[in-house]
């Protein structure tokens, strides 16, 4: 008596313009190689876009999506690939669309910032999601009510979300340690991509023990003082206070690694996250000004300008006009 194979489970890939390259990627070829450890088609994926012409990646290469999210195919599973930027509007077919994949029973989910798509077709209230760390600040402007964590990837019951770059393959190892997959599964296939699997509740950024190798631990946690303290900036000679060291020392420290001042190296963070505020997010600039310690509005300005070669209203003109070029 032979006995059928189970059915595959299915992913649909809805590829946005500008959708990233990678993060495709990150989804499928750990697909491919479940299958290929499994020596069976236990896994299937569609690439799907909203016509029947070549998906442009973020980075210029066209993909030749397999379906059209008219062709009325089912799955369990569906993704949105997300672009970067995030546009300004068109995102009703693809909330449509989305939608009537959720009450056809399919587990839904946002790669990069797919999870923007998600929240915009109404599919995250009451769960927990993720979205990359530069277009976490939009997506809690737009929609202030969801559980949006910094987490690299969220699984909270049929709604998966992760954070962009290789994370990815991170959610995707740790999808395929549950039915039809286990845990030894997970683990060949992460062995095979020669990948560390990282579990869901690390976080997305990079810590600075990492990003700044071989300086001296007071280095470090002075870092760390000023990126824990962006909005309420501290004054150099509290961070040497806590520290337990000189102003003077701490000086020479970051002019000897960083070849930098102390001061300069925190106004640098503070307008980095600044900026990013002014780029992907229409808060005001006043309100931007404050929430990172700038004594007033024109003080952000003359530093902004100092620091980007342009005032923040330009750069975010520039950005929105780049936003509504076309193709």
């Amino acid at each position: 008596m032979t006995h059928d194979a189970p059915s595959p489970q299915r992913y649909g890939l809805l590829l946005v313009p500008q959708f990233s390259l990678i993060a495709l990627a990150a989804v499928v070829d750990p697909l491919r190689l479940a299958n290929s450890v499994l020596e069976r088609r236990a896994y299937e994926w569609v690439t799907i876009g909203l016509a029947g012409e070549p998906v442009i990646s973020s980075d210029g290469i066209r993909v030749v999506p397999d379906a059209s999210t008219d062709d009325g195919l089912a799955f369990d599973t569906v993704f949105v690939i997300g672009p970067n930027p995030i546009p300004r509007r068109g995102f009703a077919e693809i909330s449509a669309w989305l939608r009537r994949q959720a009450a056809g029973g399919a587990a839904v989910g946002g790669i990069d910032t797919g999870a923007y798509y998600l929240a915009q077709a109404g599919l995250l209230s009451n769960h927990r999601c993720t979205i990359h760390w530069e277009d976490r600040e939009r997506l809690l402007e737009n929609f202030p009510s969801l559980q949006v964590t910094q987490r690299l990837f969220e699984v909270d019951r049929d709604r998966y979300t992760c954070s962009g770059g290789v994370s990815p393959l991170d959610m995707m190892t740790w999808l395929l340690s549950r039915p039809p997959g286990n845990r030894e599964l997970a683990e060949q296939v992460a062995h095979l991509l020669v990948a560390q699997r990282r579990e869901p509740d690390a976080l997305q950024n990079v810590p600075l023990r990492d990003r700044f190798a071989n300086v001296p631990a007071p280095l470090l946690d002075a870092l760390e003082l000023m990126e824990s303290n962006l909005e309420e900036p501290l004054h150099v000679d509290e961070i040497a206070h806590y520290l337990r060291i000189s102003r003077r020392t701490l000086e020479r420290l970051f002019g000897l690694h960083l070849k930098t001042t102390p001061s300069r190296k925190y106004l640098e963070l503070r307008l980095a996250r600044a900026r990013l505020a002014v780029l992907r997010s229409q808060r005001s600039l006043d309100d931007i000004a404050q929430s990172f310690g700038f004594a007033s509005a024109s003080h952000f300005v003359a530093r902004y300008r100092q620091m980007h070669g342009c005032t923040p209203a330009a750069d975010r003109a520039g950005r929105t006009a780049s936003e509504r070029a076309p193709d």
